[in-house]
């Protein structure tokens, strides 16, 4: 397949400039959080973990949304999948760990911002806006939709993205006065986004039939395939560009199912990581609350 997708050359495959985006946002963490933090009062830099996450962050958002996984995307739904559970699943949870807290509260609690930060990441409405949308957005006439023009992709896919960070905050709670809920309450939570999901995915891999114009009509095909290749090399291809099965072994059939199990198993790992992160910070606290033993006298 590698080879099949050359044909759509170097600005499709790897997206310059949104590395040079990617680059710019490194760059700008650096010089924020760095030489001239002091700029933003006495704060101090942040340590070597959240450094290595905030960066570790943007590589992926560069795999996922700049090199050719974000083709892929456009070729298969197994890649859309893939692309989908890096940029919602994981990538909010290392931005989210990666800034220090004090960018997060000069964020969160502007003073606009405050009142609608403090409502939306409510847990209950937090939990079901992200599976709402999510579940909205895989409808195929939603789906297609967002694959018909530049404009529409890129405001549904800053939606979906904004309505993960606003799922993960109330368990990954960046600052003391977002994190409101007790250890059990953010098991059950998570144990909740696992179930709301589901149907979404389940209405994907058991479809009778493809769901998506996106991947098994020609024409809307190319016009997602437009979204990522410039129009100059998608005219100047000589082979037809009939569908998917050009660059991929598998039927839209087996390429939907596929993806459906790929979003179901990622978000199922995921998950449990920050589960068992839960569960074991419970413990610790736990054991940290229970008196040691009266010293033993003679």
């Amino acid at each position: 397949m590698w080879l099949e997708l050359q044909i759509f050359g170097f600005r499709a495959l790897w997206s310059p400039y949104f590395a040079l985006f990617i680059l710019m946002l490194a760059v700008v963490y650096y010089l924020v959080t760095g030489p001239y933090r002091y700029k933003f009062g006495d704060v101090e830099e942040p340590d070597h973990r959240q450094k290595w996450l905030f960066y570790s962050a943007l590589v992926l958002l560069y795999v996922v949304k700049g090199s050719p996984i974000d083709l892929l995307s456009h070729i298969t739904l197994t890649g859309h999948m893939i692309q989908m559970a890096g940029y919602l699943l994981i990538f909010p949870i290392l931005i989210i760990k990666g800034l220090p807290v004090w960018i997060w509260e000069k964020l969160l609690f502007a003073p606009i911002v405050k009142p609608v930060i403090r409502l939306l990441t409510k847990p209950v409405i937090s939990l079901l806006l992200f599976n709402a949308i999510f579940s909205v957005y895989h409808i195929p006439v939603i789906f297609d939709f967002s694959k018909s023009s530049p404009a529409a992709h890129a405001i549904i896919h800053g939606v979906l993205l904004l309505s993960a960070f606003i799922m993960w905050l109330p368990i990954t709670a960046p600052v003391k006065e977002l994190d409101r809920m007790k250890p059990m309450l953010k098991i059950l939570y998570i144990f909740a986004n696992g179930v709301l999901i589901t149907p979404a995915c389940v209405l994907i891999i058991f479809a009778s039939e493809p769901l998506y114009a996106a991947y098994s009509q020609s024409g809307a095909w190319v016009q997602a395939l437009s979204l990522c290749v410039p129009g100059d090399v998608l005219q100047g291809i000589s082979i037809p560009l009939s569908g998917p099965e050009i660059f991929s072994p598998m039927s839209t059939m087996l390429d939907q199912q596929l993806g459906g199990i790929i979003m179901k198993v990622i978000q199922e790992i995921t998950y449990g990581v920050i589960l068992a992160r839960v569960f074991l910070q419970w413990s610790s606290e736990d054991n940290g609350k229970i008196d040691p033993a009266p010293a033993q006298t003679h």
